[in-house]
């Protein structure tokens, strides 16, 4: 793999901070997302949720319904393992875009009115672990070790 790219997808200075971000952050967009993937926690699943997307204009409704719970099931447990931090979170940000501006942003700001401060807080959080990385403290950091430091022979790959 070349070391230049290995950096960027999973070089981070971050420590305790991106930590701290990750696992919450992680959890509760891996939990909205089982509930609009399978029905957990009180969601409606792919049927459900996907009827529900098509009434607000989001098209077809059971694809956008199985592209929102995916980038949130499966970007939600990659940011709590700290694994491709950067793409994860880049997905989870661009998905709560969405969910601000087909959703929430004509409520005002207040979730009290199904408001956009939850969804902007989620995508601000992501867009600070897009540009911050995993850190020390995840898979990244441990695959940027053998990759861009010890583990990976410049010469035996030449």
């Amino acid at each position: 793999m070349n070391t230049q790219f290995a950096q960027v997808l999973f070089g981070s200075n971050g420590g305790f901070a991106s930590l701290i971000l990750r696992i919450p952050v992680g959890l509760i967009l891996a939990a909205h997302g089982a509930q609009k993937l399978f029905g957990w926690f009180g969601g409606y699943g792919l049927e459900g949720t996907g009827q529900w997307m098509a009434s607000i204009g989001l098209e077809p409704g059971y694809l956008m319904a199985l592209l929102a719970g995916s980038a949130e099931f499966f970007g939600g447990l990659a940011l709590v393992l700290g694994l491709l931090t950067r793409p994860a979170a880049l997905v989870s940000a661009l998905t709560m875009l969405v969910a601000i501006f087909s959703v929430h942003i004509s409520n005002g700001l207040f979730m009290s009115n199904n408001g956009y401060e939850y969804a902007l807080t989620l995508f601000a959080v992501t867009v600070a672990l897009t540009l911050q990385g995993g850190g020390r403290f995840s898979l990244d950091g441990l695959l940027q070790k053998q990759v861009g430091g010890t583990g990976l022979n410049r010469q035996a790959v030449a």
